[in-house]
């Protein structure tokens, strides 16, 4: 139900369209009625009606000046014009103000139904989009974590997905330019749950700072990819040094602990980022709790190991980092595939499409073509026949079922074809099979 405010210092104009509002559109508007200009600007500010019905000639504050106050108040309103005076000049100065209707009085009863109908339609429509963009934005913003996550780890090692670190960049709206990538060595913890903490804690402190990516948590690191604002200096080293020892303090509140952070060089396009993360993972084991890489490189602070006096130490430390996201990216695909293999043997005996497969799991259909061969060793097709060939053997056996009903249970629309495919695949047709079980 929609609120329709009605204004006009004229009672029985108010009570003439109020009657005709309730008789011709009845459980579609609770009405209000204003006698002058402030009183329909008061109620437009307490109840915030969807529609105004406004005489222009009114005692005080006539109805032009009404409509413009209220029009601040309620942008998204509709607004009709009432006049007694049938002159082009009232809507041409209305037109400024979002007045769309103008209604001569006297109006007949169809004339404001047809017009208020369309009104609400209009409403109607404009709060379904409205829903629609707000589950949509809803939905986005669960997204974005992922996303950012994904391009944050293209950029520290290979692709997994189909698609490119750019596509993403540009989806992001993160240009692939003039980052530094700072990585924090994160104190070993046990529990998923602190692990949680932790991510929050330093996406939450780098998103206040400024545009960045924030990845996961990989072997108890993780990397920040801060971007360079337009009018930062050339060698931009000081904002990232200070959002380092704001992570810093943000991690030791959050665990009582604090991690080293490395920040590498100032570079663009993927191979460039992928540069300054190799370079923030080495800075990460220098002996100060914040270093630069471009520091290291000019002698400024010696290296050192991550653990005990082992000279290889940050070696080992980074192949560690290598290896696990890897393993990671390796686990992600794997859990994909299982996704939609269960998928499909839930809606085998559909009209099921490898589109619609890679679709349920976010894939390209041409890469979850390709993987899913690589990792179930066989075609999507094959898989997709093998299990309907075996539920149908199984119905067959129970004996309960006509073999058209088989082909139907499995997905087969033609019996012929199913009768083709049954025998390609066991060697006999489904009839023979049957009567072998005999």
């Amino acid at each position: 139900m929609y609120r329709l405010l009605i204004a006009d210092d004229e009672a029985p104009e108010r009570e003439g369209l109020e009657w005709i509002v309730r008789r011709m559109l009845p459980d579609t508007f609770e009405i209000l009625q204003a006698e002058n200009g402030r009183r329909a600007i008061e109620l437009a500010e307490e109840r915030r009606p969807n529609i105004v019905l406004m005489d222009i000639q009114m005692p005080g504050i006539q109805g032009m000046e009404a409509l413009r106050e209220i029009r601040k108040l309620l942008p998204d309103a509709k607004f009709v014009l009432v006049t007694a005076y049938d002159s082009f000049h009232y809507a041409q100065a209305a037109l400024p103000l979002g007045v769309k209707e103008y209604i001569v009085k006297p109006a007949s009863r169809d004339q404001v139904a047809s017009m208020l109908r369309r009104l609400a339609d209009e409403l109607d429509r404009e709060r379904a989009l409205r829903d629609e963009q707000l589950t949509l934005k809803s939905k986005v913003s669960t997204l974005q974590p992922l996303v950012e996550n994904e391009l944050a780890l293209m950029l520290m090692m290979d692709q997994a997905l189909d698609s490119g670190p750019e596509q993403l960049a540009e989806w992001l709206e993160f240009p692939l330019k003039e980052c530094r990538c700072l990585v924090a060595a994160l104190p070993g913890s046990e529990s998923a749950a602190d692990r949680k903490t932790l991510y929050e804690t330093v996406r939450r402190t780098a998103k206040s700072f400024g545009p960045c990516l924030v990845s996961s948590i990989v072997e108890y690191h993780l990397a920040v990819y801060l971007r360079k604002p337009p009018q930062g200096p050339d060698d931009w080293k000081e904002a990232p040094v200070r959002l380092a020892h704001k992570l810093r303090a943000a991690v030791q509140s959050s665990i009582g602990k604090e991690p080293a952070i490395g920040i590498g060089s100032l570079q663009s396009g993927v191979d460039g980022l992928r540069q300054s993360y190799f370079e923030a993972v080495f800075a990460s084991t220098c002996s100060n709790p914040v270093c630069l890489f471009d520091d290291l490189k000019q002698g400024e602070h010696p290296p050192m190991p991550a653990q005990g006096a082992d000279t290889a130490g940050w070696q080992s430390y980074v192949m560690s980092v290598l290896r696990r996201i890897r393993d990671i990216r390796e686990e992600q695909t794997l859990t994909v595939i299982d996704r939609a293999k269960q998928y499909i043997r839930q809606r085998f005996a559909e009209d099921l499409s490898l589109e619609e497969t890679a679709e349920s799991v976010h894939l390209n259909p041409f890469y979850f073509s390709k993987v899913f061969k690589q990792h179930v060793g066989e075609t999507f097709i094959d898989y997709l026949t093998r299990l309907r060939i075996d539920r149908a053997k199984q119905l067959i056996e129970e004996g309960d079922w006509s073999l058209k009903e088989v082909s139907y249970a499995v997905g087969y629309k033609d019996p012929n074809y199913f009768s083709r495919v049954f025998k390609k695949i066991t060697g006999v047709a489904p009839s023979e099979y049957r009567s072998r079980l005999k």
